[in-house]
């Protein structure tokens, strides 16, 4: 009876002291560990491309995970492409603003072009809405005249802490989402 009340206990030891190991290193090693869950692929054309366009590039970040996951190749039910999931006809008329011809759908699948026409387009939704950064990702997701209109017939406050005032489930839930993922960027990609 004495030795199995031993083995029980030795058991029990075993295994909160295994528990505490990983934990350890859980802790020492989690910013690796996140990595694997937020991957930052395309660091260069995003950071080339974040610049030219006076955008935070973990925002950018952030949008692709949120948008396509890194895939290049995605493409949404209605017909979005790409990592930053442009609809061919915002990318046309992306490309006419930037003074390039007509942009072949097909060609948003690339990551540069999907990159350079996205942050192009974020740039412009920066200035339209002043700079702030809710309104922004809101009309990048619901579209421009939605979140003008959402202001316009005070359907919506347009701030942070009023984002359940939006119409749209989907631009609340992806509002929150592409915040979530930047502060999780900048925790992990931030002060490298």
């Amino acid at each position: 009876m004495t030795v199995t009340i031993r083995s029980k206990k030795n058991r029990g030891f075993k295994r909160r002291l295994l528990l505490l190991v990983l934990l350890v290193l859980i802790w020492f090693s989690h910013k690796e560990i996140g990595k694997l869950w937020y991957p930052f692929k395309y660091q260069e054309l995003i950071y080339h491309y974040a610049e030219v366009n006076h955008l935070d590039p973990l925002l950018v970040a952030a949008v692709i995970k949120t948008e396509s996951n890194f895939n290049p190749r995605a493409t949404s039910p209605k017909g979005a492409r790409g990592l930053m999931q442009i609809m061919p006809d915002t990318a046309n008329w992306i490309s006419q603003q930037i003074g390039s011809g007509p942009l072949k759908s097909e060609n948003l699948l690339y990551p540069e072009t999907s990159i350079s026409l996205g942050t192009w387009y974020l740039s412009d939704l920066f200035s339209e809405f002043k700079n702030d950064p809710v309104l922004v990702i809101a009309a990048y997701n619901a579209g421009r005249g939605n979140v003008t209109h959402w202001l316009n017939e005070q359907h919506w406050t347009g701030e942070r802490k009023t984002i359940d005032q939006i119409p749209f489930m989907e631009t609340r839930q992806y509002i929150r989402r592409v915040l979530w993922n930047q502060k999780v960027y900048h925790y992990l990609y931030g002060m490298e």
